[in-house]
């Protein structure tokens, strides 16, 4: 299975913080690797916040969007308030049309957006 890097960095905050109940992600440059390892653990690349209340993305670069709305990589806890510009928002969803973010947007309770 393919993991990328970066998922690792998130996975470690995770499991370092378990009961993190905010998350500040500011970065708004690309993310650099994106190149994957390979792993023999298959739950390993889906990250969980189980305590996560408030998400903020708001000065993050779309890579870091993907990475905590795609359900591949990270599972959010459900009623998770969520800070993000919306057109990013409307840009890494594919219009809220993208399969693959479904599951965590629909986790979202409530929306704080940028315009």
């Amino acid at each position: 299975m393919n993991v990328h890097l970066n998922t690792i960095f998130f996975l470690q905050i995770a499991q370092s913080f378990p009961f993190m109940k905010k998350l500040f992600v500011i970065n708004n440059k690309a993310q650099k690797n994106k190149k994957c390892i390979k792993s023999e653990n298959e739950n390993f690349s889906i990250v969980e916040y189980h305590y996560l209340t408030e998400l903020y993305l708001i000065e993050a670069h779309e890579d870091y969007v993907e990475e905590f709305l795609l359900d591949a990589k990270t599972c959010l806890p459900n009623g998770v308030h969520l800070h993000i510009d919306y057109q990013l928002l409307k840009k890494v969803t594919h219009n809220f049309q993208r399969d693959t973010t479904r599951i965590n947007c629909s986790k979202i309770n409530y929306l704080y957006e940028r315009h």
